[in-house]
C-alpha cells in the first residue's frame, strides 16, 4: 500500500475513533433534552387546565411507548423536575421554571415567524417547536425585546414574561356563546392541527368580531358583518370568544388611516391586532399612540408613500402600513 495512502487512512480512522463517540453522545443528549422539554410542556399545560398529567397522557401526547416514557419520568425525577402523587405527575419548582421558559420561547418564536418571517399561520407551530429547544434565557430575552414585548402569540395564548408569570386567558368556547350576541375572538386553539387548519381555511382570525347566526348539532353559522363562516361544533369549540372590550366599541366610527382624506385631522384610536413585532414597535416609537392627532399633509403622485404630520413631525407611510392604524376623524 502507498505509504501516504496508508497514513491518510490511519488518520481518518483515528479521527473517527476520537470524534464519532462524542457526536453520538451529543445527539443523544440533545434528543433527551428535547424529550424532557416536551414532557415539561405537557405537564404545565395540564396543570393550567386544572388537571394533572399521567404516564398514559404523557405517552399519548409525545407519541412514545409507555416503557420509554417510564424511563423518561424516572430520569426527570432524579433531576427534581417532577414527582409522583399517586398516578398523577406534578411539576416541581425547577420543572415549572424550565417548562415556562420553553413555552415563552415557543410563543415568541411563533410571534416572530408570523409577523416578521411571514410564515403561513398553519405552519408556525411546527416550526416554532423545532426551534424552541436549547434556547438560553438570554436569547429569549433578546427576542422578546426585539419584538416589542408582545403579550400574546398569533393564536391568542399569553406569552410568559421574564419573571415567568403567565396571564390567564379569558375566553368562552364559541359553542357555549349566546346566539346573536357580538363577540371578539380572543383565542384560536392550534391543536389538533386538523381543527386549526379548518378554522384557518374559513378565514377566522384573532381579534375579529363575530356573531352566531345559527347553531345546530351539525354546524354553527357565523358572520362578521361582511362574510359568513360555517364550522362543525367540534371545530367551533376550538374558537374562544369574549365580550367586546371598550377599545373595540370605541372603534365603531374608526377608519384605517389610509382612507383619511387629505389634510383631514384625526385621532389615533388603536393599532390593528395584526400589527405586531418590529412594525408595532416602530409605530409606537413614532408616537402613534391612542389620542395622538394625525393628518395627511403630503400627497404622492404615485400614491405611495404618503406623508403624515403628527407631534410636529412628518412621517412617510405606505398604504399597507397606514391601514394598520385605526383613527377617528375629528
Amino acid at each position: 500500500m502507498n505509504p501516504v495512502l496508508y497514513i491518510s487512512l490511519a488518520l481518518i480512522l483515528f479521527l473517527i475513533a476520537v470524534f464519532a463517540p462524542k457526536q453520538i453522545t451529543k445527539r443523544r443528549d440533545t434528543r433527551q433534552r428535547e424529550e424532557i422539554e416536551d414532557a415539561l410542556k405537557h405537564l404545565l399545560d395540564r396543570e393550567q387546565q386544572g388537571r394533572h398529567a399521567s404516564q398514559e397522557s404523557l405517552a399519548g401526547s409525545m407519541g412514545l411507548p409507555v416503557k420509554k416514557v417510564l424511563n423518561l419520568i424516572s430520569h426527570m425525577e432524579v433531576q427534581s423536575l417532577l414527582e409522583h402523587r399517586g398516578v398523577e405527575l406534578h411539576l416541581k419548582p425547577e420543572g415549572e421554571r424550565w417548562a415556562i421558559h420553553v413555552v415563552r420561547a415557543h410563543r415568541l418564536l411563533e410571534r416572530y415567524l408570523a409577523d416578521e418571517a411571514r410564515l403561513p399561520l398553519e405552519k408556525i407551530h411546527a416550526e416554532a417547536h423545532r426551534r424552541e429547544h436549547g434556547m438560553t434565557p438570554t436569547e429569549v430575552d433578546a427576542m422578546d425585546a426585539a419584538l416589542g414585548y408582545p403579550a400574546h402569540d398569533p393564536h391568542g395564548d399569553p406569552i410568559p414574561n421574564r419573571d415567568g408569570k403567565i396571564a390567564k386567558v379569558e375566553g368562552t368556547p364559541l359553542t357555549a356563546w349566546q346566539a346573536d350576541l357580538p363577540a371578539r375572538i380572543v383565542h384560536l386553539e392550534d391543536e389538533p392541527e386538523l381543527a386549526y387548519a379548518q378554522i384557518h381555511a374559513e378565514g377566522l382570525r384573532l381579534g375579529q368580531t363575530v356573531r352566531i347566526l345559527e347553531s345546530t348539532p351539525k354546524r354553527l353559522l357565523l358572520s362578521d358583518g361582511e362574510a359568513e363562516y360555517k364550522l362543525a361544533p367540534a371545530v367551533a369549540a376550538n374558537v374562544h370568544v369574549a365580550a367586546l372590550p371598550e377599545s373595540v366599541l370605541a372603534m365603531a366610527d374608526a377608519i384605517p388611516l389610509g382612507e383619511l382624506a387629505h389634510a383631514q385631522k384625526a385621532e389615533v384610536i388603536a393599532l390593528d391586532e395584526a400589527c405586531q413585532g418590529f412594525t408595532r414597535r416602530r409605530f409606537l416609537d413614532l408616537g402613534l399612540t391612542p389620542g395622538t392627532t394625525i393628518f395627511p399633509e403630503l400627497k404622492n403622485s404615485f400614491r405611495d408613500p404618503r406623508g403624515y404630520r403628527l407631534r410636529g413631525t412628518l412621517i412617510a407611510l405606505r398604504s399597507e402600513q397606514a391601514n394598520q392604524i385605526w383613527v377617528k376623524p375629528l
